[in-house]
Parts: structure tokens; C-alpha cells; sequence
């Protein structure tokens, strides 16, 4: 009896059979573009061998101009599908199926070749479109059904045809980005030929016995999106070319409201599909932060959906359908939808990998070999609990020492923020995972040179400690560090000024202005943001926008750096958080010089000639100046002639950079 009867339900397409109802939906790793195909094998097997019904790769162009960027993967020779068929081979032997994703990016295409329905720059490219004439627009359909009969060739299941996200073929749909008045424009029923006649034709040239997924807009998020009854409109015309199954897009890229970040509610919009359900009469696949097999089965439950879709969460664990098919759920390394490794990455260029998951498409390369040696680690911060399960994997006997009477480290600070409460299930997960892998733990002490003596390996991961900004009058009552505001363990006043605005200032802001996180409730999420109903607004935007709940505090946050605040901010996350501060009313001031705090507040001035001289009045003034190192006990070791590793907070205090102390430390184990 299992614990997810409809999540682990098998389901019938007719000429095939899913083993569950589990998809892994498509992720642009930049791996293929490696042209390592052995290596792009090894990620999709070993997700087959997790378990997952069904996986959908990244984005595959179907030509050099539907590329999302110049030299973007695809099938375009017979080498192509030959280097395909690597992976494909490899996925079926693992016992699972897999789709090729056709992306044609459109106006997205970060190239000067590309090519839209009309002239419309996108906002999130420097590059303008070329319009299409009729013979433009049949060459792109004719390139599209190609990939998909090579994409057979190539052995794969299926294909999934994108046209979602704000893509070519959601740019057709359109009128914020069709201007068109010929047959390819103008009116709803012409708007929606092409992603029709791209789905006709691509079941005409693969034939009835393979897997046609359509990946359909749900709600546009956007300023003239498609009305609800467009929606369906267009789900029941796709349906009657001859897809198999609709998967959900959830916002184009260019949209101001979060669909995928760890502070939008874990599934946000399993509404907008279930309003579909009934509709058509082929499988209907919902998706956007679904990350347990508990949601996901609640989804499945409530009628939301016939399928799942997970993508990121198979960054972080491969093997989510196999453990929570063994009723391991709490041993699945959970998704905290954080973007800092996956989305942070592609958008940087840089292959994708997972912050808790660093062996995420570096399965060839990242390799835990058996070893019996004993290891030392001091710190269960991030990087310390990385490492010390890194080297259980390896067989090692592993000694976890921490001052504090809990694992977690910093990480039990990040989960009090308003928005991060995907931490506390991290938390959870290591402590679950110490306790399996047979970790010993010592906890509430200080490890001492004597303690860690006699272990063949010896890791220090001991962390920061504040950064001392030297500010006169900092020792005054009204003046509270970070650490203790987070723990709760502070007073703090109803004015408030921030210093230091990375990312903890961010964090702090962010909880002294917020009472109850909206993340946690689905209503008042949809209304600080600004979504409503697409059957009730064109493109599910409220006409009202969005309606924050009034700030708690008056905060103001401030740096030194003459910049933007928050520029070291998540590349794909950065806005998010400026956005939501904003909307609270939080005073932004960069370019300051501290000068002095007394009992009025914080006096401070403005550039090299310290002019301006301001009195920013508050009760209260929060440092987050910064951490240095803490490396104390690694010196002592030092002295003592005992060699010891030093990784996370405690090699480079820089940020507090969960992504660089979790690889650090699973790469140095794998490296003894």
C-alpha cells in the first residue's frame, strides 16, 4: 500500500504506458551543448533509474534562428540524431521514456537572426526581431516537424512542443506581440493557426504511436495575455491535431510576477489548470512548485491535474519517484527552489547544477569512490553537513562536531524569512539524511585540537561571525546584529534602518516588514503580486495590480557601494526581492559613508566629500555589515601540526553563499 496511490498510478495513453504519474519537465542545462554525449546520457539514465515516468529535455532549436542562443543544441544532421540516440539508448535501458523538447525561442533568441510574428523587441533582449512573411512562417513550421520525425529517428519517445513562456508560437497568440493583419493576425481564430498547424503536422509526419506533448500558456502574467476562453479555445484545437497530453506553462519569462522562486506558494497555480480539467479529453499535466511527493499527490487528489510536472526537484534528487515509492519521502534532498545553481546558471551561460545537489549534470565527473578513512568535520552548516554525507557515501567513518545543540548552522536563520520557508524542510532532509547515513554526532560543545587528533581526515566548516563596520556608536543599546534579530532574541523598534544591503540586509528587510509570510497563503500571494482569474482579466492581471499588505515596520536599507541595492542579488531571483521590498515601502539608499549612531538614529554622509550630512531617524539599526571568517580552531590546528581542510564561511567569508560551501564540500570529499 502506498503512501501516493494517484501520484504512483500508472497511466494508459494507448499505444503506450507511465509507469506513474510523474514528469520531468524540461530543463535547459546547457549540458548537449557540451557535445559530451556520454555525459548528457548519464543525466537523463540516472533520473530514469530514479523512477520518473517520463523526462522532457531541455530546449532543442529546430533551427539556427529558433536557437535560444547561437550554437544552441539541436537536430540538424544525421551526426545529431546519431549522438541522440547515445542518450535515448541509454534512458530505455535505464527503464524509462523520454521527450525531446522543440524550443523555437523567437523573440527570446539571444541573436541578432531572430525572427517573431511582428517587429516587437523583447524586453529581456538587446536584440529587435525580424518579422516573418507567409514563406518565413512555413519555413519555421516545416524546421519544427523535421525535428520532430529526427527526433523519432533519434529513438526518443516523444516530443514536447513548446509553446508556452512566451516563446514563438505564444507569440503568436497574442496582440502584445502580433500586429499582424494577414492570415497569421488579427483575429483569435487566425492568432492561433500556427501553433495548430505545427502540432497537425507534426502528428502526420510521426505517425499515431508516439508521445505529441503540447506545452500550453495557462495564464499569460503579461499585459494583454489570453483571455480564459482563448485558452480553452486553443487546448481543444490542439487536442483535435493530435497531441497526446498538455503540459502547463505558467508567465512568460518577461512577466513581473514570480512563478518558480521559493517564495511563491508551493503549488501556485494547480487552479489555473484544474480549470481546464473536463475541457479536453487527453491527459492534462499541471506544474510550478510542486517539490513532494505529498503535494504532488494532493494535487492528483483534488483533480487539479492527470500528471505532475517537476522539473528542478530532480536537480536535487534523481531518485524522488524510487524513495518515495519506498516511503523514504524524508530522505529526498528537497528542491528550495533557490534559482542560484539551475536558472542562475543558464541565464549566466554556465552548465546547471542544483545547490543542494551538486553532482546535478556532473554525474561523470563528481564521483564518490569507497574509502575507509575516518574524517573530523567541525560545523553543520551547509558546507559541514555536505561534506560529512559526501564522505558517508564514500564509507567513511564520519565525526560531526557543532557548538550548537542543532544541525542546520545559518540555515536555521534563513528559514525565519518571510519567503524562505523551503529551508525548514532542508533543515529537516539533513537531519533525516545524519541520521541514516550513520553520521556520529557531538553537539552543544566546542570541538578542541584533541578532539580531532587522531582522524585521518580533518575538515573545519566552522562558519563567519559578523563583520566589525568600526562605526561610532555601535555599542549603543538601540544597535542589534543580524544573528540575533533572525533568532528572534531582539526588541526592534518600529523604525529601523539596514546596514549593509547583500544578502542577509535583503533577508532582514524582508522580515522585520513582513507579520505573516504571504507564501504561505495561496489568496494573499495572488493579491501582493497583482493575479487574478484569467476567465475575469485578460492575462490573469488584476486591473487593481498588486496589493501588498501594509509593512510592519518602517525600514530603511542602506550600503556603502554607490549602486544599485541588491545588484549582487540571484540573476534570476535579484528583482524578486527588490520588487517585494519596494512594495513595502522599504527606503532604498546607496553611496552612504556611517558616520555616527546615537540615541536620534544613524547620521550618515553621501560620497568621497562626505557632504550632505543626514540624520536618518530610528529606533532601531540592524548590522549587516558583512562576516569575516571564522578560523579559529583551524589556526589552533595549524599550530598544533595537524593538517586540516578549511571550506564554506570559513575559507571565504564573501557572502554568505550556501551554492559555494555545499559544492566546495562535496567536491573536497570526493577529492581525499
Amino acid at each position: 500500500m502506498t503512501n501516493y496511490p494517484h501520484l504512483l498510478a500508472p497511466l494508459d495513453l494507448g499505444f503506450t504506458k507511465l509507469k506513474n504519474r510523474v514528469l520531468m519537465g524540461s530543463m535547459h542545462t546547457g549540458l548537449e551543448e557540451t557535445r559530451d554525449w556520454n555525459r548528457v546520457a548519464e543525466f537523463y539514465a540516472e533520473r530514469a533509474r530514479g523512477g520518473v515516468a517520463l523526462m522532457v529535455t531541455g530546449g532543442m532549436a529546430p533551427n539556427a534562428e529558433g536557437g535560444v542562443f547561437p550554437g544552441a543544441a539541436g537536430l540538424f544532421s544525421d551526426a545529431d540524431i546519431a549522438n541522440h540516440k547515445t542518450v535515448t539508448d541509454r534512458v530505455r535501458d535505464a527503464g524509462g521514456k523520454i521527450a525531446m523538447q522543440i524550443l523555437h525561442a523567437g523573440r527570446y533568441a539571444y541573436s541578432k537572426d531572430c525572427v517573431a510574428p511582428s517587429a516587437v523587441k523583447s524586453p529581456i533582449s538587446p536584440f529587435p526581431p525580424r518579422e516573418l512573411d507567409a514563406d518565413g512562417i512555413e519555413k519555421q513550421i516545416a524546421d519544427m516537424v523535421v525535428a520532430a520525425q529526427r527526433a523519432k529517428e533519434a529513438g526518443y519517445d516523444g516530443v514536447e512542443v513548446m509553446g508556452s513562456e512566451g516563446y514563438f508560437l505564444n507569440q503568436f497568440l497574442v496582440t502584445h506581440t502580433n500586429k499582424r493583419t494577414d492570415d497569421w493576425g488579427g483575429s483569435y481564430a487566425n492568432r492561433m493557426r500556427l501553433p495548430v498547424e505545427v502540432v497537425r503536422r507534426v502528428r502526420a509526419a510521426v505517425g499515431p504511436d508516439f508521445i505529441v506533448i503540447y506545452r500550453l500558456s495557462m495564464i499569460d502574467l503579461i499585459p494583454n495575455g489570453s483571455t480564459w476562453d482563448e485558452v480553452v479555445i486553443l487546448a481543444k484545437a490542439i487536442e483535435a491535431a493530435g497531441a497526446t497530453i498538455l503540459n502547463t506553462g505558467i508567465g512568460w519569462h518577461e512577466a513581473r510576477i514570480p512563478t518558480i522562486a521559493t517564495s511563491v506558494p508551493r503549488r501556485a497555480f494547480t487552479w489555473v489548470t484544474k480549470k481546464l480539467m473536463g475541457e479536453v479529453n487527453i491527459p492534462i499535466i499541471t506544474s510550478n512548485r510542486i517539490n513532494t511527493p505529498q503535494v504532488g499527490e494532493d494535487v492528483l487528489t483534488d483533480g487539479c491535474a492527470d500528471m505532475v510536472s517537476m522539473a528542478r526537484p530532480f536537480l536535487a534528487d534523481p531518485h524522488f519517484v524510487a524513495k518515495a515509492k519506498a516511503g523514504q519521502a524524508d530522505l529526498i534532498v528537497p528542491c528550495i527552489a533557490c534559482n542560484q545553481a539551475c536558472l542562475d546558471h543558464t541565464f549566466s551561460m554556465k552548465i546547471a547544477s542544483c545547490l543542494v545537489n551538486p553532482k546535478a549534470a556532473h554525474e561523470t565527473e563528481l564521483v564518490l569512490a569507497p574509502s575507509t578513512k575516518t574524517t573530523g568535520i567541525v560545523g553543520a552548516g551547509p558546507a559541514g553537513l555536505a561534506s560529512a554525507l559526501a564522505a558517508a557515501e564514500r564509507g567513511m567513518e564520519v565525526t560531526l562536531f557543532d557548538r550548537a545543540d542543532d544541525i542546520g548552522g545559518q540555515l536555521n536563520m534563513a528559514k525565519q524569512v518571510p519567503g524562505k520557508e523551503e529551508f525548514w524542510g532542508l533543515v529537516d532532509y539533513y537531519r533525516a539524511a545524519v541520521a541514516q547515513a550513520g553520521i556520529t554526532l557531538k553537539l552543544g560543545r566546542d570541538a578542541t585540537v584533541d578532539d580531532l587528533a587522531g582522524f585521518d581526515e580533518v575538515i573545519i566548516a566552522t562558519g563567519v561571525a559578523p563583520r566589525d563596520p568600526q562605526i561610532s556608536g555601535q555599542d549603543g543599546p538601540n544597535v542589534l546584529n543580524y544573528i540575533d534579530v533572525l533568532r528572534g532574541k531582539a526588541k526592534v523598534g518600529k523604525r529601523v534602518a539596514i546596514i549593509g544591503a547583500g544578502g542577509i540586509g535583503f533577508d532582514v528587510a524582508e522580515f522585520l516588514v513582513t507579520d505573516d509570510s504571504p507564501t504561505e497563503h495561496l489568496d494573499e500571494w495572488l493579491e501582493e503580486w497583482g493575479v487574478g482569474d484569467p476567465s475575469d482579466t485578460r492575462g490573469g492581471l488584476r486591473a487593481e495590480g498588486a496589493k501588498p499588505e501594509p509593512a510592519v515596520r518602517e525600514v530603511t536599507l542602506l550600503q556603502r557601494k554607490a549602486q544599485k541595492l541588491g545588484k549582487g542579488l540571484g540573476k534570476t531571483t535579484g528583482w524578486i526581492h527588490r520588487a517585494a521590498l519596494k512594495m513595502k515601502g522599504v527606503q532604498m539608499i546607496g553611496g552612504v559613508n556611517y558616520e555616527r549612531i546615537d540615541a536620534d538614529g544613524l547620521h550618515v554622509t553621501f560620497g568621497e566629500a562626505r557632504d550632505r550630512p543626514t540624520l536618518i531617524e530610528v529606533d532601531t539599526i540592524v548590522m549587516c555589515a558583512g562576516q569575516v571568517p571564522e578560523r579559529s580552531l583551524a589556526d589552533a590546528l595549524d599550530a598544533a601540526g595537524i593538517k586540516c581542510h578549511v571550506i564554506g564561511g570559513a575559507d571565504v567569508a564573501a557572502e554568505l553563499d550556501a551554492k559555494r560551501a555545499i559544492d566546495q564540500g562535496t567536491r573536497l570529499v570526493a577529492s581525499l
